[in-house]
């Protein structure tokens, strides 16, 4: 991504989020090492060219990145806020995963939590600091009439700072998340689920993944901000980016990768893959439950049927994260030991991060398992579908923003009905090979129906079109 702008050039096109395009390591002789990550906000910014003076303004997250700021050594086109970490720590683990996270994907156990006590309100504080940091940088960056695509529920509040700021800008905040239905979003504070509502609301216009999370939005805003006001909302369906994962999954690494995997899987053996973090919305382990409670309905596929097992550890600064994670651990060696052979283990689990693994494993899936309690897309459902090389039935939560796509082409699982899914599974291992190819087909086609760089670009001339 070459963006390019002059000192003093105010940017007609800015994106402001969490983490941004690049990240910065210090190397033992002081110097900076840039590493450039992926996603659709860095293929859509790509697509907008070199000459669109375009902005991204992200946190420091690490010691590097607030090295890189100190030095004013950053990456052209992108602008790294060094709020002090204490401040980061708080609204990011302490509000946005640990609050906003649990609210929009259902996830407290209520009889415990949540509880909104003073050290809560001393994070919010934190919260509204750092949103304010970021509208505080975006207004300062703007060209007049700039457009401004504000992401994902670390930042509700800037919408609304940023219109008081600079109320000739162009803003639209884009909800990565499900959106909480109002008898859960309720749970908030009533001064907090205002705040936030009102901070979205000072977008011209909102976008999300499906439409059952803008309804959900819209819902709540009715019930507790008299509406949406003039703030138009539009749905756009993250895709998978088909070509790129076509090319990277046929590189050399990643046929070692398949090496290997087929070594542990075992030859002649059929392969249940799931890929995922060990995010609580993920419902790994009763995936893992679903898989032993087909072993014990159906032990004819005892010894024929493997269950690769991506999970890698995400969140591990909080404890529940950390605990489930081990639960995901222990869980695998159970089953493994009870149904594991000299020549087979049931479950291979890995814990370790390995992107070009992660392809090699969609490439043998002949079953993807992707069950989440609640999820704003999940791009592992559309990304294996393109991989698999024998064509994979898709076995999908109802609960996953990527139903309203995929659902007629998948088995539907309701993600806590442990039974059910395992039934799915048996039904995906022995449907018939020219319906599963069939099937696998269509799915590749909706899941690259709006790839990154187009649903950026869409979001992009939805904003601009509206205020033209």
């Amino acid at each position: 991504m070459a963006l390019t702008r002059g000192a003093d050039q105010k940017a007609r096109v800015l994106v402001a989020s969490n983490r941004g395009p690049v990240s910065y390591t210090v190397g033992e002789d002081g110097s900076l090492t840039a590493k450039r990550g992926g996603g659709g906000l860095v293929s859509g910014l790509s697509a907008i060219g070199p000459d669109a003076d375009a902005l991204w303004v992200c946190s420091a997250l690490s010691d590097g990145d607030r090295e890189a700021v100190r030095r004013g050594e950053g990456e052209p086109g992108t602008r790294m806020l060094d709020v002090p970490a204490d401040v980061h720590a708080d609204a990011y683990n302490g509000i946005a995963n640990s609050v906003l996270w649990f609210v929009h994907h259902m996830l407290y156990q209520t009889p415990l939590e949540p509880v909104f006590d003073a050290e809560f309100r001393r994070q919010w504080a934190s919260y509204e600091t750092y949103n304010r940091a970021f509208a505080e940088a975006l207004a300062e960056e703007a060209a007049p009439g700039a457009a401004v695509l504000v992401q994902d529920y670390h930042l509700t509040l800037v919408p609304g700072m940023l219109r008081d700021l600079r109320p000739d800008l162009r803003i639209s905040h884009f909800s990565h998340t499900p959106w909480a239905p109002p008898e859960y979003f309720r749970m908030l504070p009533r001064d907090i689920a205002g705040q936030v509502l009102r901070g979205m609301l000072g977008a011209d216009r909102l976008g999300f993944l499906t439409r059952r999370w803008a309804d959900a939005f819209t819902a709540c805003c009715e019930q507790f901000a008299g509406g949406t006001g003039g703030t138009r909302i539009g749905v756009h369906g993250l895709g998978a980016d088909g070509e790129f994962l076509r090319e990277r999954a046929h590189r050399p690494d990643v046929a070692d990768r398949m090496a290997g995997l087929r070594e542990e899987i075992g030859a002649g053996r059929r392969t249940i893959v799931r890929v995922d973090r060990t995010e609580l919305s993920k419902n790994i382990v009763r995936g893992l439950l679903a898989y032993e409670q087909l072993l014990v309905d159906h032990p004819e596929w005892h010894e024929r049927v493997v269950h690769v097992a991506f999970a890698y550890p995400s969140r591990q600064d909080l404890a529940v994260y950390r605990d489930y994670t081990a639960e995901v651990q222990r869980t695998a060696e159970r089953i493994n030991e009870r149904f594991g052979t000299p020549g087979w283990t049931p479950v291979v689990l890995h814990v370790k991060d390995d992107f070009a693994r992660s392809l090699a494993a969609y490439r043998l899936a002949d079953v993807a398992l992707v069950n989440p309690i609640r999820d704003g897309m999940n791009l592992v459902a559309k990304e294996m579908p393109v991989l698999s090389e024998e064509g994979c039935v898709l076995v999908l939560s109802q609960e996953a923003g990527a139903f309203e796509e995929l659902g007629e082409d998948a088995l539907a699982v309701n993600p806590y009905d442990v039974v059910e899914t395992a039934r799915a599974l048996h039904q995906a291992l022995t449907m018939p090979a020219g319906e599963r190819a069939e099937r696998a087909k269509r799915l590749a086609a909706a899941a690259t129906a709006l790839p990154p760089a187009q649903w950026f670009l869409d979001q992009l001339n939805a904003l601009t079109a509206q205020s033209s």
